[in-house]
Formats: structure tokens, C-alpha cells, sequence
């Protein structure tokens, strides 16, 4: 038998490809931020200066009085820890400092990287192993607090806009996004009760799913996925047994992390003069709940730009027609709330999340060592 060791060689057809998928990958991080740029400058340049005066904005900005802007940040601590009880609802023997400094931590590599998800995931993870988590438990968390998350990113634009029904302020162009939203929620839930609901049918999704994904895979020129099968079904056993014990506390701290999200956004409006009369907090809660889907968009980190844009003007919209001051002063009313609230619930967060990561690296005493025979099993 002739072996060829030209593919180990750096000239080799190994050693050529190896650089070249290096130098794709980097040009395709460059064009990704490059783009991301470009957008968030274009709309904060060009697009809302349209909507509202920055001079009339900020002039309202320091209109506010202490109480509230104290008002504001105390709503804002209150839901970062909502999160991090969600993320200790999903795994037992987590800490709040733990989750507090993982939580913060990823979520500042997710904000700042265009696709910066992904890498976020990782140092998640890295986080959990170091102080003790099986992989079978990390995975566990990031999925059902993926699930329950988008359960109620798409079920929420629905129960707005039944509420909106209801008090007679639904329109046709919030209507046909929820019942999209409907639809999709229908079919992951009936994807996610299959998975649960039979080891055959687990491993028959997880083969189909990982059959799709390694088509995407091949596009990318990476390898396919082989094991979604056996994924599957250790997914199914592992979730059975813990929604069992913690599917109310998960639902809970879910449903407060968004709700508390929304009421940042609601006393933002609030304290700048944007009245109930004018958007009523049903509408505000039809538009968070709508802008809360853009944040999936993967064009810019967190959907920077698009979310703000998506608020300012769905709430101008709701609200324009029955201001009760000037609609230039009213829409930089509404300007000014929207921007506060993603400096208070986004910008804010990235520096924060520098201090948890050094916190990370400098608390030793929270490292421990995986269980062998947890470490051991497949995640």
C-alpha cells in the first residue's frame, strides 16, 4: 500500500486549503462587521434624524428628573436578574453570581460581534465546565431556555394583539405578523411534544434535523453531522426529568424576564410624556412584542439599529394620530424612550459584562473539576 504524504505537507492540498478557508473565514468576519457598520451608521445618521431632531431628543432626555431616571435603572437591575433566575430555574445548583457572571458575560460577546452568538455559546460554556457542570446539563440549559424564550417571542405578538382585539385597536398590519407568529408556534410545539413524546420519534427528528443542517454544513465546506439521532433521545430523557421538577419556575421566570423587559420600555414612555391616551400599553406591548422578533436578526449584534428603528416607528405609528402635544415634540418624546431604553437594556450591559468576565478569571474558589462519568457521556 502507497501512502501520500503530500496531504500533511504545508504545500500539500491540505496545507493550501487549510490557509484559504482561514483567509475566507476572516474575509467573511471583515465583510460581516463592515456591513453591520454600515447599516447601524445609516440608520442612525440618515434615518431616524427623519423621524425626530436629536437636539429636540436629548432636550427631552434631561428634562427628566432624578426619581425618574432612578426609576429606570431600578426597573433595568430588576430584569437582568429575572434572567439570571432563568437561567437557575433551568439548571439546578447554579448560583446567582455564577448566572449573573455567565449571563453578562455572553451577553456582551453577543451584542458587540455581528453573529457573535455562536462565539457566546462558547464562552458559556467554558464557564459552565470550569465550575463543575456536565455537558449534559449545559445543554440542557441553553436549549430549554432557547425554547421557552421563542415560545414566548412568538407567542406574545399573539396575546397582543388579542388584547389589542379585544379593546378594538387592531390593525391588519399587526394582525398578519402575529398570526405568522401563530403558525410557527404551532409547528415548534408540535415538534418539541414529538420529541418528548416517543424515543422513536425523538431519533427520527434529530436524523432529519441533522440531515438538513449537513446539507447547510456542505455549502460551507464543513463536515456533516452524524449523531443528532442519539442527541435526540438523551435530549427527550434528560429534558422529561427536569421539566418534571422545574417546568413551573422556568415558565415563570421566563414569562417575568420578558414582561419585565417591556415594563423598562413602558416607564421609559412614561417618564418622558408619552401618556396612555396617546399609546396605550396594550400598543406598547404589540410593539415590543413585534420588536422583540427583529432582535433574531443576525445583519447587526443584537439587531442594533433595526430594534430601535422598529420601536421609534411602530410607536409613532400607534400614537400620532391622537398626540397630545406638537407631532415633532411627540415623536421625539417617543425617540428619546426608545433610545433610553436600549442604552439602559442593551449599552449598558457591554461594559458590564467586561467586569463579569475578569470576575470569571479571577474566581478560582468557583472552579471544579466535571464529574468523570458525567464528563464522559456524549453530550
Amino acid at each position: 500500500m502507497t501512502v501520500d504524504t503530500t496531504a500533511d505537507q504545508p504545500g500539500g492540498p491540505s496545507g493550501r486549503s487549510k490557509p484559504r478557508s482561514q483567509r475566507r473565514k476572516r474575509v467573511v468576519r471583515i465583510l460581516q462587521i463592515v456591513i453591520s457598520l454600515v447599516i447601524v451608521v445609516g440608520i442612525f445618521a440618515l434615518v431616524i434624524p427623519k423621524i425626530a431632531n436629536y437636539r429636540d431628543v436629548w432636550k427631552t432626555i434631561t428634562e427628566l428628573t432624578p426619581l425618574e431616571l432612578g426609576s429606570m435603572v431600578a426597573a433595568t437591575i430588576f430584569n437582568l436578574f429575572t434572567y439570571w433566575w432563568q437561567m437557575m430555574a433551568a439548571m439546578p445548583g447554579l448560583t446567582t453570581a455564577q448566572a449573573a457572571v455567565n449571563n453578562q458575560t455572553s451577553t456582551t460577546i453577543a451584542n458587540i460581534l455581528p453573529g457573535g452568538g455562536v462565539i457566546a455559546i462558547g464562552v458559556a460554556v467554558e464557564m459552565f465546565h470550569s465550575w463543575g457542570f456536565t455537558a449534559s446539563q449545559i445543554s440542557l440549559l441553553i436549549t430549554l431556555t432557547g425554547i421557552w424564550n421563542s415560545f414566548l417571542k412568538l407567542g406574545l405578538p399573539i396575546i397582543s394583539v388579542a388584547l389589542l382585539a379585544l379593546s378594538g385597536q387592531a390593525t391588519t398590519a399587526l394582525l398578519i405578523p402575529a398570526v405568522i407568529g401563530l403558525l410557527i408556534l404551532i409547528g415548534c410545539v408540535v415538534v418539541f411534544a414529538l420529541i418528548l413524546r416517543k424515543r422513536e420519534l425523538a431519533r427520527a427528528i434529530g436524523n432529519a434535523l441533522g440531515r438538513a443542517w449537513s446539507r447547510i454544513r456542505r455549502l460551507l465546506r464543513r463536515e456533516p453531522v452524524t449523531d443528532w439521532g442519539d442527541r435526540a433521545v438523551r435530549f427527550r430523557h434528560v429534558t422529561i426529568e427536569l421539566i418534571a421538577r422545574r417546568w413551573v419556575p422556568l415558565t415563570l421566570t421566563t414569562l417575568l424576564s420578558h414582561l419585565a423587559l417591556y415594563f423598562v420600555l413602558l416607564l421609559c414612555l412614561r417618564n418622558v410624556g408619552v401618556s396612555q391616551q396617546e399609546v396605550s400599553w396594550i400598543q406598547v406591548l404589540a410593539v415590543f412584542s413585534l420588536g422583540r422578533l427583529v432582535t433574531a436578526l443576525p445583519i447587526t449584534p443584537g439587531g442594533v439599529g433595526f430594534v430601535e428603528l422598529a420601536y421609534i416607528g411602530g410607536l409613532v405609528l400607534a400614537g400620532r394620530s391622537h398626540a397630545d402635544v406638537p407631532l415633532p415634540e411627540f415623536r421625539a418624546q417617543v425617540t428619546a424612550a426608545v433610545l433610553m431604553f436600549r442604552a439602559l437594556t442593551y449599552g449598558i450591559q457591554i461594559p458590564l459584562g467586561g467586569f463579569t468576565y475578569i470576575i470569571w478569571r479571577l474566581k478560582g474558589s468557583w472552579r471544579k473539576p466535571v464529574p468523570h462519568e458525567a464528563a464522559a457521556a456524549p453530550a
